[in-house]
């Protein structure tokens, strides 16, 4: 591999509330997943998140969510696919605002947390949420678990997809994250995680939580912008990465 895309969760503020550091983020990173208001984000910290995203040249991306301020979006919910299709909708539209405000475009969708999960396995979830993207771009491009069904349904539906890996966190010897309740879910050494991307990217396997090697086909790796460590994370891994001659670069620029 020559180039991989590093992706980052941002524009996650939300009034006085301060979550990750976009600005040095966006230094870093070659995509940005975009808050739309619904898990995370008000409307000036998402405009301010996509303008910087503009001037670094980052990608921007759609990250939707179940509504769930309270829970971050980290909580399931058992939604009707009518309701998740227009929920899609809705703050799909409301970045693409945003960002022909600040004189650039979206150019995929990445569902977060349970939502992202919940529709990895789910296809009943999982086709509203492509319905969505369906009904107001079908050029957009859907982020999704690396080796879960629902990138198969997504192409099959006619969307371009992307696979992404998460840097910062296990995997199961299935090839699944492993879940946040269990210790050992979230990874926060450096050094460690650069040297897991490394491998990633060399070889496309990775170890699991309980040592074997699984394989893992991406394009695109994410750190968690809500990490204390995120931006020393992200950084490192861009460093890494570098020293390997493996550039940096969106999968939208490819």
């Amino acid at each position: 591999m020559t180039a991989i895309d590093l992706n980052s969760d941002l524009g996650e503020s939300y009034g006085a509330w301060a979550m990750g550091d976009d600005e040095a983020m966006l230094s870093i990173v070659s995509s940005a997943n975009v808050a739309c208001g619904f898990h995370a984000g008000d409307p000036l910290g998402i405009l301010k998140t996509v303008q910087a995203a503009a001037k670094e040249g980052v990608s921007i991306g759609a990250h939707v969510s179940y509504p769930d301020r309270v829970g971050f979006g980290r909580r399931d919910m058992d939604v009707t696919s009518a309701e998740l299709t227009a929920d899609v909708i809705y703050q799909i539209g409301a970045i693409k605002g945003v960002a022909a405000a600040a004189g650039v475009t979206v150019g995929y969708v990445k569902p977060h947390g349970a939502l992202y999960n919940r529709i990895a396995h789910d296809p009943k979830q999982g086709q509203a949420v492509i319905d969505g993207i369906k009904a107001i771009d079908p050029n957009l491009v859907l982020m999704g678990l690396a080796g879960a069904p629902i990138l198969a349904l997504a192409q099959k539906s006619g969307l371009k997809t992307v696979a992404e890996a998460f840097a910062d966190r296990a995997y199961t010897p299935g090839g699944e994250l492993v879940s946040r309740r269990e210790a050992g879910s979230v990874l926060h050494d450096s050094d460690l995680i650069a040297r897991r991307m490394l491998q990633l990217a060399r070889e496309g396997t990775l170890e699991a939580i309980d040592g074997s090697t699984i394989k893992v086909d991406a394009q695109s790796i994410c750190v968690h912008g809500d990490s204390p460590s995120a931006v020393a994370i992200a950084r490192e891994i861009r460093r890494a990465f570098e020293t390997d001659g493996i550039a940096v670069r969106s999968f939208l620029k490819a």
